[in-house]
């Protein structure tokens, strides 16, 4: 096996473990390269059939290409698919766009409070028919137990402290200090009623893994990662108001193969262009009380 077979095995082994042993279990799916990847592993898991739902968190201010993609391939794929949105925030313009709170203070809202109350089922989830080919109102209101999440450990510090099994208290609150240890391939998933639980199979994955996997596999992904004759291209993919192109003439994987293993953004974070993460607190501050 080589380095990519063994990441691969690895997390195909979480996710089934995941599927195992949390009876509601759902996967967060942002629409990028990391998640869709996530999505790949998955199906590969269960032979071409994702048997729990996959979950956006749509702030209303994602770039419109991406919701494009996320529908069809929820259709291709026959994806239970589902969204939660913060509609009264949106509805009363408490967003950054509207120049009524921080950029930090939007993400609260549109994307952890939205997140904290889709998976709880308090707020409504948004299911697509695929008869219709419409979203409905979701009937199923039982709270997540299990959530897949595809975060990096190099994408950012706040995520390289994280455990492939991480509790989250009833709040959805992440206590850094009280991780549960994973020694010798050995997962807790057994926490106190009210925990829920959020999995991350690709901890180990780099940005490069990520890319050379999408092209040894030639997963689908959004035209924004590339490079369309304009010299630049998005890196991470967020909200259009706050995230921002790299300088880049990738206009391939293979070029951002390339791109990465010569070492031309070696030093250039990889969300360098999300705004919100320069912020007082920044991203960790928003993962501690519940964002992914």
């Amino acid at each position: 096996m080589n380095h990519l077979d063994k990441l691969e095995a690895r997390s195909i082994h979480l996710i089934r473990e995941a599927y195992s042993e949390f009876k509601n279990l759902c996967m967060l799916w942002s629409i990028g390269k990391d998640s869709t990847v996530l999505l790949w592993l998955a199906r590969k898991a269960f032979y071409g059939h994702v048997p729990f739902p996959l979950v956006h968190i749509d702030t209303g201010f994602k770039i419109p290409e991406m919701i494009e993609y996320r529908d069809k391939l929820a259709k291709e794929y026959k994806l239970d698919m589902i969204y939660g949105q913060n509609r009264e925030a949106l509805k009363k313009k408490h967003t950054f766009p509207d120049g009524k709170v921080t950029r930090i203070q939007c993400c609260k809202n549109l994307k952890t409070e939205a997140l904290k109350n889709t998976l709880s089922g308090v707020w409504p989830r948004y299911r697509l028919n695929h008869n219709t080919g419409e979203y409905e109102v979701d009937k199923n209101k039982e709270p997540y137990i299990g959530v897949i999440v595809g975060a990096r450990s190099d994408e950012e510090g706040s995520r390289s402290k994280e455990r492939y099994f991480s509790p989250r208290d009833r709040n959805n609150d992440w206590d850094v200090g009280d991780q549960p240890p994973e020694f010798w391939n050995q997962y807790k998933t057994d926490f106190a009623p009210g925990t829920h639980v959020r999995v991350h199979p690709l901890l180990d994955w780099t940005e490069l893994n990520i890319w050379e996997y999408i092209k040894r596999e030639n997963i689908p992904t959004v035209s924004l990662y590339y490079n369309q004759g304009d010299g630049k291209r998005y890196r991470s993919l967020g909200c259009y108001p706050c995230t921002k192109p790299i300088d880049s003439d990738a206009r391939t994987v293979d070029e951002i193969v390339e791109e990465l293993k010569t070492g031309k953004l070696a030093n250039i974070a990889e969300r360098s262009g999300r705004a919100q993460d320069k912020e007082d607190g920044g991203l960790e501050t928003l993962r501690r009380d519940g964002y992914m």
